[in-house]
């Protein structure tokens, strides 16, 4: 379950960072992000056809970022306040081309896969984390991964990927808004490594447990933030560098 608005950040058991910001290198933070989207699927399709099947195991190997540390992203546009659909920037389409494998089959799992088929048809009719459940349990016909989380350059996960986007995003009450999206955009990164840089990933994996609190760096503390961990050396830096910035973050 997803920490609640200004709930104290804890420490991973397994790497000694905070939860959620050791993904993916970390298996329990990476567990952790993936609970993000597989709770919502769980409470969306629960009230339906009952407890969901686990998401279909991926293809690809989960890399682990080698490069040395470099400033994180300027934080994604801010977007309205509320629900976001489709626009504010992000593609605005219909269709994932996924298929559902065995979506004709017997029994709650061919009813599952047909749901998360027609999720991934109206991407600006649920949450996106509804919406990335969704494609979880969908093959891509291209390269036979989970829809959207094959390698960077395969046409159908790029496509599928883009789509997400598209998919409501709405602010939790006592967030600064575009706290949501930016959760949005950096769980996509974290959930779809090889798809960013290795400084790009780092940087959105050490600011994830901070959103997830509620936290939202403004650009100009990103930039400062960014100024700082151009002296850093190690994950270990530049995590101590983020710890000390998020003072600031708006609340």
């Amino acid at each position: 379950m997803r920490p609640a608005v200004g709930e104290p950040l804890r420490r991973c058991t397994a790497c000694g960072g905070w939860e959620y910001g050791g993904a993916p290198g970390c298996r329990r933070c990476a567990a952790l992000v993936d609970d993000i989207v597989e709770d919502a699927w769980r409470e969306f399709l629960t009230p339906m056809l009952g407890t969901p099947t686990p998401p279909l195991p991926t293809a690809t190997p989960t890399p682990t970022p080698t490069a040395t540390p470099t400033p994180p992203p300027t934080p994604p546009p801010t977007p309205t306040a509320g629900a976001r659909g489709a626009g504010a920037g992000e593609p605005e389409t219909r269709g994932t081309g996924g298929r559902a494998p065995g979506a004709e089959g017997a029994g709650a799992a061919g009813d599952e896969r047909a749901v998360a088929q027609m999720v991934a048809e109206e991407p600006d009719r649920h949450d996106w984390r509804v919406f990335d459940a969704a494609l979880d349990r969908l093959t891509c016909g291209d390269c036979g991964d989970r829809l959207g989380r094959g390698l960077a350059g395969c046409p159908g996960c790029d496509l599928a990927n883009g789509f997400r986007y598209a998919a409501i995003e709405t602010d939790r009450p006592g967030v600064p808004p575009g706290n949501e999206h930016a959760i949005r955009v950096n769980v996509s990164v974290v959930r779809r490594p090889h798809g960013v840089s290795a400084p790009e990933l780092l940087g959105r994996s050490l600011f994830l447990p901070f959103l997830l609190a509620g936290a939202l760096p403004t650009t100009r503390q990103a930039q400062r933030t960014a100024a700082l961990l151009r002296g850093a050396v190690t994950r270990e830096e530049a995590a101590a560098l983020v710890d000390v910035m998020s003072a600031e973050f708006s609340r």
